[in-house]
């Protein structure tokens, strides 16, 4: 029987571990002695799946470090469901703040992979939304795109701060009132197309068949 299987479990119960522990106590407050002790393996079998400890940092971060999805639905809509994500993540008892921000706070280094990756990963996020705002030629869309960036970074912040996951229904609002004076189209205020004759006006009910 092949032994990667095994091996490739134990890597995943590490990360596990290591993750739980690096978002809840901090990158800098646990060491591998500690994640090692808390799975029950030694920080030898550790080390022979993660041979440092930045290298399970960067394995770790790498678990985040998601694309943005694709979608159809109007951009604004897009932004704005982002937001009401963000306030359900807020609510949950496991938030602890962005793990890439806190990645940067802690490790105090901008040379280390880490916060490399942390600054790669807000870019990105930050390019995917000035690409789409282009496409909707609004008039700079570089600088829409990082105050949007901005606001979900306060938010994620403020509800740290704060405790209040209401914190990104504010910034949800304040990117509507942005977005939109930047003349990014609202759907929920797109004017509706005339109805033809014989069609239902918006909102009407259609009558319901004899039975």
């Amino acid at each position: 029987m092949s032994r990667w299987p095994a091996k490739e479990a134990m890597q995943e119960r590490i990360l596990d571990t290591a993750g739980r522990l690096f978002y809840g106590q901090g990158i800098r407050a646990v060491g591998v002695d500690t994640i090692a002790a808390e799975i029950g393996i030694s920080k030898r079998t550790l080390y022979n799946h993660f041979p440092s400890k930045d290298e399970l940092i960067l394995a770790y971060l790498s678990r985040h470090f998601l694309e943005p999805k694709t979608s159809d639905r109007p951009l604004l809509d897009q932004i704005l469901r982002y937001f009401d994500w963000l306030e359900r993540w807020f609510a949950t008892d496991t938030f602890r703040g962005c793990p890439f921000v806190n990645a940067v706070a802690e490790l105090g280094d901008p040379t280390h992979p880490g916060t490399q990756m942390a600054v790669a990963y807000k870019e990105r996020r930050r390019l995917w939304l000035r690409d789409a705002l282009t496409q909707l030629n609004v008039a700079d869309p570089d600088t829409l795109a990082t105050q949007v960036a901005i606001l979900v970074e306060g938010a994620i912040i403020a509800a740290l701060v704060r405790g209040d996951p209401g914190m990104a229904r504010a910034a949800k609002a304040a990117a509507r009132v942005l977005l939109t004076a930047a003349g990014v189209p609202d759907p929920d205020t797109a004017p509706q197309p005339a109805p033809q004759p014989g069609q239902p006006q918006a909102g009407s009910v259609l009558p319901l068949p004899a039975l």
